[in-house]
């Protein structure tokens, strides 16, 4: 059964769920930042989920990097998987813009997180249900 990793709970604010990935908002304002977790039991790296996985993390991976570049006019955007504080394998889709409070070194550790307040999530949400209206269900 999936379980999504205790730190990504204390981290990050759950979305919804394309077919493979949950995904999070990183409780961060200083940049749209979000996680695509694939629901897939103890997998930490990218070669462990099967060949159509592979394929579907990086469908949606891609989908949601092109969305939320023209959702939140991005000038670069920044996708990674590294797990060294948490091993579940996890996909990180940044919004970068040059404005930015990291910009141009990487958000990792440059400032503490400054977390949302309720009413930006409910624009963010309110952002994203206009663009991602295939194959994803918003968590409610």
């Amino acid at each position: 059964m999936f379980v999504l990793d205790p730190r990504l709970q204390q981290d990050a604010l759950p979305l919804g769920d394309f077919p493979l990935c949950r995904l999070l908002l990183m409780n961060d304002a200083h940049y749209p930042w979000f996680i695509l977790v694939p629901r897939r039991e103890e997998v930490s790296e990218l070669f462990q989920l099967d060949v159509e996985d592979q394929r579907m993390l990086w469908h949606e991976t891609t989908l949601l990097a092109e969305t939320l570049k023209d959702t939140f006019a991005a000038d670069k955007m920044n996708v990674a998987t590294l797990g060294n504080l948490v091993s579940q394998l996890h996909m990180h889709v940044i919004v970068r813009r040059r404005s930015d409070a990291a910009w141009p070194a990487p958000v990792w550790g440059r400032h503490p997180a400054l977390p949302y307040g309720g009413d930006q999530v409910a624009l963010i949400k309110a952002k994203l249900r206009l663009v991602l209206t295939d194959n994803f269900h918003f968590e409610e």
